[in-house]
């Protein structure tokens, strides 16, 4: 897709809004955070972390637009940005449905002159979504050293309740609790679901943790990122979840292509507890 009104100069705080940028109003982004791997051929200037952006250096950009996400990114940053005269756009995204609204907005105001296909496609590979045969319980750490699992409100854990799979502390007071182990296991969850994603769970870093319960290890872009893969990540989610489940403890990863340089991927839809 070809970009809209000439000179929108975009910085993105936000991996999955980078890719979702890039990838349709080429030539807009033009910095990103260290974290954004995607597209894997992205070449912008970078600009820090999410947790911590070089605000001068964004401001010596000169951009039209930063777009950053309510969760990912830092009042204190975003204010100074504003008060550099930069116009700042927040994201909220906490269900699948808002993250469609949210792509449309940031797409938009990234001079996107029409809804890009693979938006429009993503849209309907949820929506096309049977019920499920029946609802599986599971824990979804994302942390480990402290243990931290996904909690109330979160975007994965709506991700996983359209697939049939109901996040054990989904009602948890925290978005994102620590829980020691032990009580992980008293839990008695049908699968655990580890991402590689603000942590990296491996075969061998993870599923040790939780013996004799089914662990499905999955791409954390495909459970956390709101964009591109949002196409693709309802059929290949489902294939995994299903696949652990029937193989009792077997691991299984989805089959994503991992980023070029084999680095961890900053997530978009959770907090990565250290960068």
């Amino acid at each position: 897709m070809s970009s809209g009104p000439a000179g929108v100069r975009v910085v993105s705080l936000v991996p999955s809004l980078s890719e979702a940028v890039a990838v349709t109003v080429p030539g807009a982004l033009i910095g990103a955070t260290d974290w954004c791997s995607r597209p894997p051929d992205l070449d912008v200037v970078r600009v820090g972390g999410t947790k911590n952006p070089a605000v001068d250096r964004i401001v010596r950009l000169a951009p039209d637009l930063v777009i950053a996400n309510e969760e990912e990114n830092r009042e204190p940053d975003l204010t100074a940005l504003r008060e550099a005269g930069i116009e700042v756009l927040v994201t909220e995204v906490r269900a699948v449905p808002e993250a469609f609204r949210e792509l449309a907005r940031v797409l938009g105001a990234c001079g996107a002159r029409t809804r890009p296909r693979w938006l429009d496609e993503a849209e309907a590979a949820w929506a096309r979504l049977p019920a499920p045969d029946r609802r599986t319980t599971a824990i979804v750490p994302i942390w480990r050293r402290p243990w931290m699992v996904l909690g109330r409100d979160t975007f994965a854990g709506d991700v996983l309740a359209r697939l049939g799979v109901d996040n054990v502390y989904a009602h948890h007071a925290d978005r994102y609790p620590r829980v020691p182990l032990p009580e992980l296991r008293a839990a008695a969850p049908d699968l655990v679901v580890l991402p590689d994603e603000p942590y990296r769970f491996t075969a061998d870093d993870g599923p040790e943790a939780f013996e004799g319960v089914p662990c499905a290890l999955v791409d954390g872009r495909l459970l956390t990122w709101y964009g591109p893969s949002l196409a693709q990540a309802p059929g290949l989610l489902s294939a995994a979840l299903r696949a652990a489940q029937q193989g009792a403890a077997r691991v299984v990863t989805a089959p994503v292509d991992p980023p070029s340089d084999g680095s961890l991927t900053g997530t978009s839809a959770m907090p990565q507890p250290e960068e």
